[in-house]
Order: C-alpha cells, then sequence, then structure tokens
C-alpha cells in the first residue's frame, strides 16, 4: 500500500466544494431565480473572506505563504510544464497557487459587482451589470482551466487530485517531490 499524508484540511475540502457548488448555482439561476442567484453570490463572496482567512492563519498547505511563489519561479514552472518536466508539488505548486489567486479575485470581484447591483445606488447600471457578467464569464474560463489544469497535473504524476481534495490525502512526497 502507497504512504499518503494529509494534505487538505476538512475546512479547505469544505471550502472548495462549497464554492464550486456556490458558482454552479449561480451560474445557472442568473436568469431565472434571482433570489437563489443572490444567495449563491453572497455564499460565494463569504466563502472567498473564509479562503482569505485560512490563507493567513489555516493549516500549513492551506497559507498563502506556503505556496504562493515569486513570478519567477512561477514562469519557470509553467515552463517546466510545457517541456513535461515539471516536479510535483505536495501542496499546490506555483501554477497552481497563480490559479487559486486568479480564481479568488475573480470570484470575490463578481462577489462584489453582484452585490452592488442590489443597492440603490448601482440598481440598473449598465457598466456594473457588464462588468458582473464579464466576470462571469472570465471566471467560468478560469474554471475550465483549473480544470484542466488538474486532469493534466492527475496524469502526469499519477494522482487523482480531485480524490484529494474530498479525502484531504495524497501519495506520499518521493525524492523529487516539493513538499
Amino acid at each position: 500500500m502507497t504512504a499518503t499524508v494529509k494534505v487538505w484540511d476538512p475546512m479547505v475540502r469544505l471550502f472548495h466544494w462549497s464554492l464550486v457548488t456556490s458558482f454552479a448555482v449561480a451560474w445557472l439561476t442568473g436568469d431565472e431565480l434571482m433570489s437563489v442567484h443572490e444567495w449563491a453570490g453572497y455564499a460565494a463572496g463569504g466563502l472567498v473572506a473564509l479562503r482569505l482567512f485560512l490563507g493567513l492563519v489555516g493549516s500549513p498547505y492551506a497559507r498563502f505563504r506556503q505556496f504562493i511563489r515569486s513570478p519567477g519561479k512561477t514562469a519557470a514552472y509553467a515552463g517546466d510544464i510545457l517541456r513535461n518536466r515539471e516536479v510535483r508539488y505536495i501542496g499546490h505548486n506555483p501554477v497552481g497557487a497563480l490559479m487559486v489567486i486568479a480564481l479568488l479575485a475573480a470570484m470575490a470581484a463578481l462577489a462584489f459587482t453582484g452585490w452592488m447591483q442590489t443597492t440603490d445606488a448601482y440598481w440598473g447600471v449598465e457598466w456594473v451589470e457588464e462588468a458582473h457578467e464579464l466576470l462571469a464569464n472570465v471566471l467560468l474560463a478560469l474554471v475550465t482551466l483549473h480544470i484542466a489544469g488538474v486532469v493534466l497535473a492527475s496524469v502526469r504524476h499519477h494522482e487523482n487530485l480531485v480524490r484529494a481534495m474530498i479525502t484531504g490525502r495524497k501519495r506520499a512526497a518521493g525524492r523529487r517531490d516539493v513538499a
């Protein structure tokens, strides 16, 4: 049996799948069920705030300082991916970390522009509505890239990253892996 290590704590996993759910619900109800859409957006905004908190004081692999790398290291890792020679990270790899930040920023901006539309000052303001719709589409594109990255890393490193986000466990680090 292969040795495993605990990577994703229950709060990170609950956050992840709750954000997936809230975005899916908001996406599917945007034109029809506005009250459900709005509550899903509020949930997403609250979840982003929770993740920012976990990024500062959460478990070791949840902390931003553990996985955010410099632009140079991130670009070098992206080049290694293109050359099929990237090393395996136990937590987020540098490109995955960039995706985490992009997803959180886009979701926060999407929730904010959605909230703006519920205020007297911005209700019916066209640029806010257009920004909200654009951000929803950008977020959908980011989610698609995220899923593609998860599939690629799962194949390249011979591990099921979706299962890891369910169980919290990944294969223990080998000689070449970055803990």
